[in-house]
């Protein structure tokens, strides 16, 4: 692997990302800053660049430092990742950022090891987090820098079937620019090397390619056989005050979308069974909104009542219309509001 040609490439297309430092800056002596890069790659486990821009800059413009996120309340936090998806990452954020101001006196610890010891902090994370910020050599090994060793490989297995040696060979090449290499290969899978596009006459390594040499790059990496999805079904319950606000409670602390905000509903199951009322009451069923979870899909019957008198019960409030943006409502709930007819 030519490891000089990826980093010269880097140099001159590194992308312009708000947590990144650029290589020019970083060659003055201008190191990242641990909260912002761990804040990143949290941020887009599972997630784009493009959509975790917004959010990225909504969370350091009002949590600018590990301090100040690790003193604002749970709520405030997943208030504001709502819509980002997978929300258990936002609790463990949250209990990240206390563990390193309790235990670190709010300075991230050095070495991977020592990262991957705090809460939501795996494998990957630790090693992009040692690597970006402290140049520790370790191998980073993310969604895009996979596709570009399968295709430079030209692998003849799904990457997760031999992931540990594909660790392992991108190990053996980490050089002492071990920040600037992990974000060149990510770089290379993002523009060069894409899902669906190889660019293979602008890559610094098309020489050494295996792909490339076979003229087949769109074939790897090799596809797993994907397991069917199962569906599943629910009922939720929107009502209504004369003055438009609508009842929200929280769920529950672990699980699916845990202590995120959400209409009442029911179970999802196979079926998903009638509906049961919370109220007797003019029930309409304003149509079904489908969702897709990573192991699963939803159908959940969305019922509309207008009420004056209902009383929210305990864990229960009324959210106003202007106040529904700055709830924890996940996109899920985001769409049953829409059908419902409450937000646009």
């Amino acid at each position: 692997m030519d490891v000089s040609g990826i980093l010269a490439w880097y140099d001159a297309h590194a992308r312009n990302l708000p947590w990144r430092i650029s290589p020019a800056d970083r060659k003055r002596g201008i190191r990242p800053d641990p909260y912002r890069v761990w804040l990143s790659e949290i941020m887009l486990q599972q997630t784009t660049v493009t959509t975790v821009r917004s959010y990225f800059d909504r969370f350091t413009g009002r949590w600018p430092t590990v301090r100040h996120l690790a003193a604002a309340p749970l709520d405030d936090v997943l208030a504001e990742w709502a819509g980002l998806g997978y929300y258990a990452r936002a609790r463990n954020l949250h209990a990240c950022a206390k563990t390193v101001v309790n235990d670190y006196d709010g300075r991230f610890p050095l070495f991977c090891e020592q990262l991957r010891e705090l809460p939501g902090i795996g494998p990957y994370t630790s090693a992009a987090i040692a690597a970006i910020c402290y140049d520790e050599r370790q191998a980073v090994l993310d969604g895009n820098v996979e596709r570009v060793l399968a295709r430079f490989l030209a692998l003849d297995q799904p990457v997760r079937e031999v992931k540990p040696a594909l660790a392992e060979f991108l190990q053996d090449h980490v050089p002492h620019r071990a920040g600037d290499f992990a974000q060149a290969l990510m770089d290379l899978g993002a523009t060069i090397c894409a899902p669906k596009v190889a660019l293979c006459s602008a890559c610094p390594l098309k020489r050494g390619c295996a792909a490339n040499i076979l003229g087949a790059p769109l074939e790897f990496p090799v596809r797993p056989n994907k397991k069917p999805r199962p569906n599943k079904h629910g009922h939720t319950f929107v009502i209504r005050r004369p003055d438009g606000a609508i009842l929200l409670q929280k769920r529950p602390d672990k699980g699916m979308l845990a202590q995120m905000s959400e209409t009442p509903g029911s179970d999802w199951t196979a079926d998903g069974g009638k509906p049961e009322f919370p109220i007797v009451g003019a029930w309409s069923m304003a149509g079904t909104v489908r969702h897709i979870f990573t192991h699963f899909s939803l159908d959940l019957d969305v019922w509309l009542l207008d009420d004056s008198d209902f009383r929210a019960g305990e864990g229960q409030w009324w959210s106003l219309p202007e106040d529904l943006p700055g709830e924890a409502l996940p996109s899920l709930y985001r769409k049953v509001l829409i059908m419902a007819g409450i937000e646009n």
